[in-house]
């Protein structure tokens, strides 16, 4: 057994892996490659180190599916974006034969490509572990019709037969769900461009020391319904809400869309955010998908230095006041929206602020984290709201993502208004 104490070459342990092993760096060079990596390959460090992956081992012009190439890339940039191992089907992927300019020899890999991370959870490298697999495919796709025997040599051959058959069908999942990653693509692109689209992108006119910052959620499927909106009510009034509804992807983005403009339009118009809130109850019992979205609007008055408040199930909204204590305005949360089996009127609550405070509002998340509670991260953004309130709503916006630990992505969206009133 090695002491604990004793010094480890990890160098020489890295060339001794028997197991084919290359490092690359997050511009997919080559930095380093174990002994039994280049014996695999037929090459020598010195053709490897520095290159970029694809430039040492060109995919072969004359394979015709030539889709080895593809298939790795898009490996190794799943692992760059997710942080995570990515674990490949069996590959072709054709290498040229050293000396032999043009000719390339069929090869089949088994790929797991895994991540190296800084502290900042970031890749620094990625791990190319590879398996040879041609000798084992070769066998597997070899025709059977030339041997005849019986007992054992029968097994075998249906043996063979099953793995080459188990070799096509994992290919095709492979191919599958490459599509599916695709299709799954293509929808959050959509659906996020859907969101943004229906988001406002100005202040009210009257009060414009505001900032808004908007984080859709990590991942093709991760498309959330989460909404801001601000309006002018008067000369000296605006409004302001911000919304979750419940369910990810296309379908909730169209969903948002319609409560966000629906409410939009009732508080131009309702006697105060409860009556908004009721009328935007009634809409939401006739919309698939808006079932048990949440929602909070308050009214400004910037002449009395008034809030006026409800909620629909929502979190509550922070007021910072000038000396640092932060309010919640949770005096009038109610259920969220259609969660009754009928509509009733909404509770409404008022507060009163001193010139200087600030108010922010947000979806939950900003707040919520699977291993712990929700007053955790409400106190945690309390903290960080008092501790930055004298900035401006810019910088404070940017700080409270920074200390809620959501600058680079969350698994779900974010809505944040920061407001100084």
């Amino acid at each position: 057994m090695i002491e604990a104490s004793r010094d480890i070459d990890y160098a020489a342990l890295f060339d001794a892996i028997p197991t084919p092993v290359a490092v690359l760096d997050p511009d997919l060079v080559i930095v380093a490659a174990n002994h039994a990596y280049l014996e695999v390959t037929g090459r020598r460090r010195e053709d490897l180190l520095g290159r970029y992956a694809f430039d040492a081992f060109p995919p072969n012009p004359a394979d015709p599916q030539a889709d080895g190439l593809r298939n790795l890339l898009a490996s190794f940039r799943r692992v760059l974006e997710t942080g995570k191992p990515d674990t490949m089907v069996l590959q072709r992927y054709d290498i040229a034969v050293p000396g032999k300019e043009g000719t390339y020899e069929e090869r089949y890999w088994s790929p797991v490509n895994t991540p190296v991370l800084n502290p900042d959870g970031s890749v620094a490298l990625i791990i190319n572990r590879v398996e040879d697999a041609t000798a084992y495919v070769r066998d597997s796709l070899a025709s059977p019709s030339s041997l005849t025997g019986r007992g054992d040599e029968l097994r075998a051959v249906g043996g063979k037969i099953a793995e080459a058959e188990l070799y096509a069908r994992a290919r095709e999942l492979y191919e599958h769900n490459e599509r599916l990653r695709a299709a799954h693509a293509r929808e959050h692109q959509v659906a996020l461009t859907l969101q943004q689209a229906m988001l406002p992108t100005h202040m009210p006119l009257q009060h414009r020391n505001a900032a808004v910052r908007y984080r859709p959620a990590m991942g093709s499927l991760n498309v959330c319904g989460d909404w801001y909106d601000l309006i002018n009510l008067s000369d000296d009034r605006f409004a302001v809400a911000v919304g979750d509804v419940v369910g990810r992807g296309l379908e909730a983005a169209s969903v948002m869309g319609q409560l966000r403009s629906a409410l939009s339009a009732s508080m131009r118009v309702a006697d105060g955010p409860a009556q908004a809130l009721y009328g935007l109850d009634l809409y939401a019992r006739s919309l698939d998908g808006a079932l048990a979205t949440t929602t909070v609007k308050i009214d400004i008055d910037t002449h009395t230095h008034t809030l006026t408040y409800s909620s629909a199930g929502h979190l509550p909204p922070m007021l910072c006041h000038p000396d640092k204590r932060v309010e919640y305005l949770d005096q009038a949360t109610d259920v969220p929206l259609a969660a009754r089996s009928r509509p009733s009127h909404r509770p409404q609550a008022v507060t009163t602020y001193d010139p200087g405070a600030v108010l922010i509002l947000y979806t939950d998340g900003l707040v919520e984290r699977r291993e712990e509670t929700i007053d955790t991260g409400l106190d945690r953004l309390s903290e960080s709201l008092a501790r930055h309130s004298d900035l401006g709503p810019e910088e404070i916006a940017d700080n409270l993502l920074e200390d809620l630990g959501v600058n680079d992505g969350n698994p779900d969206d974010i809505a944040l208004v920061v407001i100084r009133l």
